[in-house]
């Protein structure tokens, strides 16, 4: 019988320089918000490095490797899935930022290449260029479970509203993002980016941040938060190290897309370049 309530569980995982304490660390938030009753649990972005462009090549793993058999091993005791933010991912001479998704089996159900790299240049306030050492993946990903359908994307990927669409139109109805959003972008988009991708698209959103620490090159905004299909803020927390709980009640989603319906009134036909009309 398929849940109408489940619980997911983010964990905004304070991140070091030593990736053996990182994982020690990761794996016991990973428990506690197991034995806590969350049925999805998700670490955040570069959840076992430090971020940035000069640790990427030095933290990065093959996949399967040691950071996610982990994953695996915790995801089949805990029966549980394990969404395991992302790493730095090394696959031949390329490296990648790479989401593994893990099921209560313990098998990889999906693995998400970040799309779209994180460049950017805003003059006084931060400069970052992923595209320096990093690959871009290609491809969509979600994954089924028992209570509905999930999109994934890395942080980046947010900001493109597309993306998000295409998972709604092929029935997703939770969208987790892993993200490391920083001081500038944060504080103004965050939050609006995780609300937007919910009510644009009548589906549960969430942000998943690193804790922020104040003394690493690149400082987290952290606040990871959820919002619901009526692009209300459900769950979230400030900037230190946390477990966000929510639940995820897919008749309320049902509901809200009955009082507002916008999936089957989309007509994309009256977008068509041919019928551009001006004035």
């Amino acid at each position: 019988m398929i849940r109408s309530i489940f619980k997911i569980a983010l964990i905004q995982l304070g991140v070091g320089p030593n990736k053996v304490e990182n994982l020690s660390h990761a794996q016991n938030l990973i428990r506690t918000a197991a034995q806590k009753g969350a049925s999805i649990i998700s670490l955040p972005e570069c959840f076992n490095s430090p971020y940035g462009t000069q640790y990427f090549a030095k933290y990065a793993e093959k996949i399967p490797g040691e950071s996610t058999d982990i994953l695996s091993s915790l995801a089949k005791e805990l029966n549980v899935f394990i969404v395991g933010g992302s790493i730095p991912e090394k696959d031949g001479e390329k490296y990648f930022n790479t989401s593994t998704v893990f099921s209560p089996a313990g098998e990889m159900v999906a693995k998400h290449r970040k799309v779209h790299l994180f460049d950017i240049d805003i003059p006084g306030k931060i400069t970052f260029c992923e595209s320096e050492v990093l690959h871009a993946g290609n491809n969509l990903t979600t994954f089924d479970t028992p209570y509905c359908k999930v999109g994934l994307g890395i942080c980046y990927d947010i900001r493109f509203s597309e993306m998000a669409q295409l998972y709604a139109k092929q029935g997703c109805k939770l969208l987790l993002y892993p993200g490391a959003f920083n001081m500038t972008t944060g504080p103004a988009h965050w939050e609006l980016l995780v609300r937007s991708r919910a009510l644009n698209n009548q589906v549960y959103c969430a942000g998943i941040s690193p804790a922020r620490d104040t003394n690493a090159s690149y400082v987290a905004w952290g606040h990871t938060t959820v919002a619901n299909p009526w692009g209300k803020v459900i769950a979230e927390c400030e900037h230190q190290e946390a477990v966000v709980y929510s639940d995820i009640d897919l008749n309320y989603l049902e509901e809200v897309r009955l009082q507002v319906p916008i999936t089957l009134q989309r007509r994309h036909d009256l977008y068509s370049v041919e019928n551009t009309q001006t004035s």
